[in-house]
């Protein structure tokens, strides 16, 4: 995809929707750290189910300990893995006292160094709850970068560097939250809704992709 289309494109983006953020509901960094631990293979609106009612308990690393392991898994029995995840959300709400003074911190490595976060959750993190353009590449931005053209990629990682390469830099804050929420409703894995797309003039995949991918 040429600079011109990709301007273009996130243009566009901007325009139908000038301040996207995450569909996930949280109150502050840890909250949101937390929720999207537990997103990894779920929705966010099963997240958000569970969580709602217990973050109006749980706001720190030690209100959670303080809550108990099996509380917690029981309160997140209908997330998928959710004992894998209570386990790591406590392990992490322990670190973060222990390492942190209780705070989130804003560097990527020690982000990573948490229990069950890894690239792309440190990735939110540092976009939405600290503003640095990064970009975490889910499913629905793996496909939506390949599919249209505008970075593709093999892995996530490539995916990932060849965004921060071509997203135009006014772009890059929003990218993230645009290109996810394009992917969840317009350009779906199957049956994607190719005559609702405001950018389908701009999808180097377009129309080929209709059937091959429906």
């Amino acid at each position: 995809m040429s600079p011109a289309r990709r301007k273009t494109l996130f243009t566009r983006f901007r325009e139908a929707n000038p301040h996207p953020t995450t569909e996930l509901h949280y109150g502050n960094p840890f909250q949101l750290l937390v929720a999207v631990m537990l997103s990894a293979q779920a929705t966010d609106k099963s997240v958000n189910r569970a969580m709602e009612p217990l973050f109006v308990r749980l706001k720190t690393p030690q209100d959670v300990l303080g809550y108990g392991l099996e509380a917690f898994e029981q309160s997140i029995r209908t997330i998928g893995l959710y004992r894998t995840k209570a386990r790591n959300v406590l392990a992490t709400s322990r670190l973060l006292l222990e390492h942190h003074g209780g705070e989130v911190p804003r560097q990527r490595e020690a982000l990573e160094a948490l229990p069950g976060v890894g690239r792309k959750t440190a990735n939110v993190v540092l976009n939405t709850a600290f503003g640095e353009p990064t970009i975490a590449v889910d499913t629905h931005i793996f496909r939506v970068a390949n599919r249209t053209g505008l970075a593709p990629g093999k892995t996530p990682l490539e995916v990932e560097r060849a965004l921060l390469k071509n997203v135009p830099r006014e772009f890059r804050q929003d990218a993230h939250h645009w290109l996810i929420l394009h992917g969840r409703y317009v350009c779906r894995a199957r049956q994607p809704l190719c005559a609702q797309c405001p950018i389908a003039d701009l999808c180097e995949g377009y129309p080929t992709h209709v059937h091959s991918l429906a």
